[in-house]
């Protein structure tokens, strides 16, 4: 049973409109700007421009935290988008979630509250807050589950969405995630790993340059998405539009350190998903890389794929859209899963940007700053490789019967 993309909502910093959002990167367009003028190191980040009183009543957003406002939203858009929940059983309706920190801005509020601490603030934090929202608000009587595994976080609900769905568990799965950490505490803890992209006044947008000699680091982003997952026999019985098939996934673990990356446990992920699809290495052309921009972290990256696609590297354009929408942490692999399945939908590459001198050991093809045409493109994947060593592959393929 094949399990396809029939819904895209997302809640980005460039809008609340998935097609919208890729056309802005196409463009190049990019939403980090300087956030926190009072901190003592100069931040950027991209956030979400977000009015709450379109999706909740005052009422209702007691206790509710900024990422499971937007996790509401963008599953909301999804379902939308699919038109399915009409006829599906609430029993057999599951939410897939992922959330790397939870509601960072209740903490914040609770540590600098001088000692009044709302008294909802625990079910505003947990991490599974977002995906219970989600649940509550679409009726949702299936497994509920919430997948912490930091930047591979909504990579992995997307996978073991399509896996149950596949199996049979369920008719329709609502898989993504969401992160809303733009708070003082959490850039400051971030700059403190020295893992945050370095800019002079004026240059907050150009400051993420994944794969570039001269990259320094990631911007935070925050923002939700999440996509409707069904099998393809009941899409095409109820006529519905299928985004792409959902065809592969790798998980792996490094187990070898808790934040530097390794490449074998890069080549498991990324060979297990195509095991997985059926496919070699030559029959994917796109890849929507973590590139973070970090001094190690690209460089291992691109060994990995170096060493999975060998003589078939050069097929193979990468680009990391991070540059453009900041890292979204535990909602990172479900929003470049969305662009993923954009860019194979059109044909169109967004561009790896901010790259003026490529890093001399980075060997892979580079999507230019101008993006790219792909007309022929059938099978693309994103990679989400997170802290604590877990790695997330997700391979998406054409509907050949859409």
């Amino acid at each position: 049973m094949n399990a396809v993309v029939t819904g895209l909502g997302v809640v980005s910093p460039h809008g609340q409109d998935a097609g919208a959002m890729f056309d802005a990167l196409l463009r190049g367009q990019s939403a980090i700007a300087p956030v926190f003028p009072e901190l003592p190191k100069p931040a950027c980040a991209a956030t979400v421009e977000f009015d709450p009183l379109q999706w909740f009543t005052k009422l209702q957003l007691a206790g509710v935290d900024r990422v499971s406002q937007l996790a509401v939203a963008a599953a909301e858009l999804a379902v939308r988008d699919a038109g399915v929940l009409g006829d599906v059983e609430p029993e057999r309706l599951g939410v897939y979630a992922g959330c790397g920190m939870g509601g960072a801005a209740a903490l914040e509020a609770a540590y600098r509250g001088g000692g009044r601490v709302p008294p909802l603030t625990i079910p505003a934090f947990m991490p599974n807050a977002p995906a219970a929202h989600v649940a509550m608000r679409q009726r949702v009587l299936g497994p509920v589950l919430t997948y912490s595994v930091a930047c591979a976080s909504s990579a992995v609900a997307i996978a073991e969405a399509a896996a149950a769905v596949q199996r049979g568990d369920l008719d329709v799965a609502i898989a993504g995630g969401s992160e809303a950490l733009i708070v003082p505490g959490v850039v400051l803890a971030w700059q403190a790993m020295h893992t945050l992209a370095a800019f002079e006044p004026g240059e907050a947008a150009s400051a993420v340059k994944p794969f570039a000699a001269d990259r320094s680091g990631f911007a935070l982003g925050e923002g939700a998405a999440f996509v409707v997952i069904e099998s393809a026999e009941r899409a095409r019985a109820r006529g519905a539009r299928r985004y792409a098939r959902v065809a592969g996934w790798g998980l792996s673990s490094d187990a070898t350190h808790l934040t530097k990356p390794d490449a074998a446990g890069q080549v498991r992920a990324l060979q297990a998903a195509l095991r997985r699809a059926g496919l070699a290495p030559r029959d994917v052309g796109y890849c929507n890389a973590h590139g973070t921009a970090t001094r190690i972290g690209d460089v291992v990256e691109c060994e990995a794929l170096a060493q999975v696609w060998g003589d078939a590297l050069d097929g193979l354009a990468v680009s990391s859209t991070k540059a453009l929408h900041g890292h979204l942490l535990g909602a990172a692999g479900a929003l470049e899963a969305v662009i993923t399945i954009l860019a194979l939908q059109r044909g169109q590459l967004p561009p790896n940007a901010h790259c003026a001198t490529p890093e001399p050991t980075c060997r892979v093809p580079l999507v230019p700053a101008a993006g790219a045409a792909a007309p022929g493109l059938s099978s693309a994947i994103t990679n989400s490789f997170a802290f604590g060593g877990t790695n997330a592959v997700l391979l998406f393929t054409r509907d050949s019967t859409n």
